[in-house]
């Protein structure tokens, strides 16, 4: 009995007989896959060094929190996202810390939940991304399972940083520009997020760690070091573009006043309204300082001689109209300012201290002159000042 030929897996049909597809083109086929397989991971691995570039160059929580959810966006093809973080005060809670999220969120409501959530926990363990489906069935009842209903999103991301969860993304409804496109996740785009996920998890914790570090925790501004460490580099940089900078110093009229008459705990009430105040009147570019005990400093960037006194006017008068509130006692508080300004031509300081002292000049002419007033301080005051100690 004859054998039957056996023929190759892959036949083509020439002139009405079966042939065996040539061995050149299979290895063709396999190359052409294989090239395109790692050119996507060159091209993710690229994409995960610029992300993590970006990351590292950002220590300023909100702008790191902007970065990543930017990165996102961007690289997952969302229409939105946002992160949970601990509280920066309150380490026991996670709230939402970035602004770009649907828009009919209501402003007002508290988008935060406890440490010790189910949810937490859940995602903790799990240690990967999770689908909402997926939550709502584990953890069904749980209070940020509300929120995260809510905001519908499309998947869930825990960051962690030593086997702990240091923040939660999440991302909103994707998009496709073809339609023939899936908008499900593939198992590539969840381990790229993955990648985000543990570079994100890093740059918050040492963001955070700066922030806490460089910050008075009573007022919450800036301290005094962190405060000379930007002004240095300001400093620099106006003398170099010749461009403005101005520095303002407060201090709180009689504040032993409120101290001996209501205790230490209205001293605090009073320095914490005073600060929230001064920080509301700035802008983002802006920066204030506790300097010590009842004065601080604020730095203007690139802003000129009459904007300056205008925007410590402001604040002063602001302090002044101010209904401060303890203990159903009320209260008035006044503060003393000085001005100083930096000038390439007409005060070409390039000493940091240089600068805060002529606006300590003046803010010392204020208190001298009856308080609750603001008074500029020309460059003569402090001709050929040398830095102190």
């Amino acid at each position: 009995m004859a054998r039957k030929k056996r023929f190759p897996f892959h036949m083509h049909r020439q002139h009405g007989r079966r042939t065996a597809a040539p061995a050149k083109e299979r290895n063709d086929d396999t190359v052409q896959e294989l090239s395109a397989q790692y050119e996507k991971k060159i091209y993710d691995l690229e994409q995960l060094l610029e992300i993590s570039r970006s990351f590292s160059s950002t220590l300023e929580p909100s702008k790191l929190l902007e970065s990543i959810v930017f990165s996102c966006m961007a690289q997952l093809r969302v229409s939105d996202a946002g992160i949970f973080v601990i509280g920066f005060l309150n380490s026991d809670i996670f709230q939402l810390e970035t602004k770009n999220i649907i828009q009919d969120i209501a402003g007002d409501e508290k988008y935060q939940f406890s440490l010790t959530d189910p949810v937490v926990t859940l995602l903790g363990e799990e240690k990967m991304p999770v689908s909402l489906s997926y939550l709502a069935k584990k953890c069904p009842e749980s209070p940020a399972m509300k929120i995260f209903r809510s905001l519908n999103p499309s998947l869930i991301v825990p960051l962690i940083q030593k086997n702990h969860v240091n923040g939660i993304l999440f991302l909103g409804e994707r998009f496709s520009f073809n339609p023939e496109d899936s908008v499900e996740y593939t198992d590539s785009e969840k381990d790229f997020i993955q990648q985000i996920s543990v570079l994100s998890a890093i740059a918050i914790n040492n963001s955070m760690l700066i922030e806490r570090s460089s910050t008075d925790m009573m007022t919450e501004l800036k301290l005094k070091y962190y405060f000379f460490n930007v002004l240095t580099e300001k400093l620099d940089l106006a003398s170099v573009q010749k461009l403005p900078l101005s520095v303002i110093m407060f201090d709180i009229d009689f504040f032993k006043h409120f101290n001996d008459t209501y205790g230490h705990e209205c001293g605090d009430f009073v320095l914490k309204q005073v600060a929230a105040l001064i920080k509301s009147n700035l802008r983002e570019q802006d920066l204030a300082s506790r300097y010590g005990g009842e004065e601080f400093v604020v730095m203007l960037n690139e802003t000129e001689k009459d904007d300056a006194i205008a925007v410590a006017e402001r604040i002063r008068s602001c302090i002044e109209a101010y209904d401060f509130v303890f203990k159903e006692q009320h209260m008035r508080v006044t503060i003393s300012c000085g001005v100083a300004v930096f000038d390439s031509e007409k005060n070409p300081l390039t000493v940091p201290k240089q600068l805060v002292n002529q606006a300590d000049q003046g803010l010392y002419m204020s208190k001298h002159n009856g308080r609750n007033r603001v008074t500029y301080a020309p460059p003569s005051l402090v001709s050929g000042l040398e830095e102190s100690e």
